[in-house]
Protein backbone atom coordinates (compact mmCIF):
# COMPACT_ATOMS: atom_id res chain seq x y z
CA UNK A 1 0.00 0.00 0.00
CA UNK A 2 0.96 3.51 -0.76
CA UNK A 3 1.92 6.26 1.76
CA UNK A 4 -0.44 8.67 2.42
CA UNK A 5 1.33 11.96 0.71
CA UNK A 6 2.11 14.94 3.02
CA UNK A 7 -0.59 16.87 1.27
CA UNK A 8 -2.99 14.17 1.61
CA UNK A 9 -1.94 13.96 5.36
CA UNK A 10 -2.38 18.26 5.78
CA UNK A 11 -6.14 17.53 4.73
CA UNK A 12 -7.07 14.48 6.97
CA UNK A 13 -5.29 16.57 9.76
CA UNK A 14 -7.48 19.84 8.70
CA UNK A 15 -10.67 17.55 8.58
CA UNK A 16 -10.06 16.39 12.05
CA UNK A 17 -9.35 19.55 13.52
CA UNK A 18 -12.32 21.16 12.34
CA UNK A 19 -14.33 18.14 13.59
CA UNK A 20 -13.04 17.89 16.92
CA UNK A 21 -14.38 22.19 16.60
CA UNK A 22 -17.53 21.08 15.51
CA UNK A 23 -18.46 17.99 18.21
CA UNK A 24 -16.77 20.84 20.83
CA UNK A 25 -19.77 22.93 19.90
CA UNK A 26 -22.49 20.55 19.58
CA UNK A 27 -23.22 21.20 15.67
CA UNK A 28 -21.47 18.02 14.12
CA UNK A 29 -24.65 17.05 12.32
CA UNK A 30 -24.36 15.35 9.13
CA UNK A 31 -25.31 18.38 7.22
CA UNK A 32 -22.63 20.06 8.89
CA UNK A 33 -19.81 17.33 8.55
CA UNK A 34 -20.56 17.78 4.65
CA UNK A 35 -19.69 21.27 4.65
CA UNK A 36 -15.97 20.23 6.09
CA UNK A 37 -15.95 17.64 3.58
CA UNK A 38 -16.64 19.51 0.83
CA UNK A 39 -14.03 22.39 1.91
CA UNK A 40 -11.83 19.13 2.02
CA UNK A 41 -12.54 18.63 -1.51
CA UNK A 42 -12.16 22.01 -2.44
CA UNK A 43 -9.30 22.37 -1.29
CA UNK A 44 -7.66 19.17 -2.23
CA UNK A 45 -7.63 21.27 -5.36
CA UNK A 46 -6.12 24.10 -3.72
CA UNK A 47 -3.06 22.14 -2.30
CA UNK A 48 -1.88 20.60 -4.86
CA UNK A 49 -1.83 24.18 -6.62
CA UNK A 50 0.66 25.12 -4.06
CA UNK A 51 1.67 22.53 -1.76
CA UNK A 52 3.45 24.98 0.19
CA UNK A 53 0.27 25.88 1.59
CA UNK A 54 0.04 23.05 3.58
CA UNK A 55 0.61 24.40 6.77
CA UNK A 56 -2.42 26.54 5.69
CA UNK A 57 -4.79 23.96 5.05
CA UNK A 58 -6.33 23.76 8.91
CA UNK A 59 -7.26 27.37 8.94
CA UNK A 60 -8.61 27.39 5.39
CA UNK A 61 -11.06 24.62 6.00
CA UNK A 62 -12.23 26.14 9.55
CA UNK A 63 -12.89 29.64 7.27
CA UNK A 64 -14.78 27.38 4.71
CA UNK A 65 -16.70 26.08 7.27
CA UNK A 66 -17.79 28.42 9.08
CA UNK A 67 -18.69 30.55 6.09
CA UNK A 68 -20.74 28.28 5.21
CA UNK A 69 -22.00 27.53 8.69
CA UNK A 70 -23.11 31.42 8.87
CA UNK A 71 -25.11 31.10 5.52
CA UNK A 72 -27.42 28.35 6.41
CA UNK A 73 -27.77 28.28 10.17
CA UNK A 74 -25.94 31.33 11.63
CA UNK A 75 -22.64 32.29 13.63
CA UNK A 76 -20.42 29.60 14.71
CA UNK A 77 -18.10 29.08 16.66
CA UNK A 78 -20.02 31.59 19.15
CA UNK A 79 -17.24 33.48 21.54
CA UNK A 80 -16.68 32.19 25.06
CA UNK A 81 -14.99 35.09 26.35
CA UNK A 82 -17.24 37.84 26.26
CA UNK A 83 -20.06 37.74 28.60
CA UNK A 84 -22.39 40.44 27.80
CA UNK A 85 -23.26 42.28 25.04
CA UNK A 86 -24.28 40.61 21.59
CA UNK A 87 -23.50 37.16 20.73
CA UNK A 88 -20.52 36.76 18.30
CA UNK A 89 -18.44 34.40 16.44
CA UNK A 90 -14.87 33.90 16.86
CA UNK A 91 -12.13 34.07 13.74
CA UNK A 92 -9.57 32.47 12.45
CA UNK A 93 -6.34 34.02 12.46
CA UNK A 94 -4.05 34.05 10.47
CA UNK A 95 -6.19 34.13 7.60
CA UNK A 96 -3.56 32.27 5.82
CA UNK A 97 -0.76 31.03 7.48
CA UNK A 98 0.42 28.08 10.20
CA UNK A 99 -0.75 27.61 13.07
CA UNK A 100 -3.90 28.47 12.70
CA UNK A 101 -5.96 29.95 16.28
CA UNK A 102 -9.67 30.79 17.38
CA UNK A 103 -9.69 34.67 17.99
CA UNK A 104 -12.09 36.95 19.82
CA UNK A 105 -11.53 40.46 18.29
CA UNK A 106 -14.18 42.56 20.84
CA UNK A 107 -11.70 41.13 23.91
CA UNK A 108 -8.84 40.81 21.19
CA UNK A 109 -7.85 37.40 22.80
CA UNK A 110 -6.60 34.23 21.52
CA UNK A 111 -8.91 31.78 22.33
CA UNK A 112 -7.89 27.96 21.30
CA UNK A 113 -6.09 26.51 18.57
CA UNK A 114 -8.04 25.52 15.78
CA UNK A 115 -9.42 22.24 16.96
CA UNK A 116 -9.02 22.53 20.52
CA UNK A 117 -12.16 24.67 20.97
CA UNK A 118 -13.45 22.07 23.86
CA UNK A 119 -10.45 22.43 25.97
CA UNK A 120 -10.37 25.75 26.27
CA UNK A 121 -14.13 26.35 26.15
CA UNK A 122 -16.01 23.47 27.37
CA UNK A 123 -17.82 23.52 24.15
CA UNK A 124 -20.44 26.04 23.72
CA UNK A 125 -21.00 29.46 25.23
CA UNK A 126 -23.67 29.50 27.80
CA UNK A 127 -25.79 33.04 27.97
Amino acid sequence: MDPISPLEQALHAARALVLADLVAGEVAEADVVSLVEDSVVQRRWWIEQWPEGADYVAGLVAQDVQDALLERYGRWPLCPVCGSGDPHSLDVEPELGPDPHWVCHKAGVKVAAVGSLGTATGGMASS
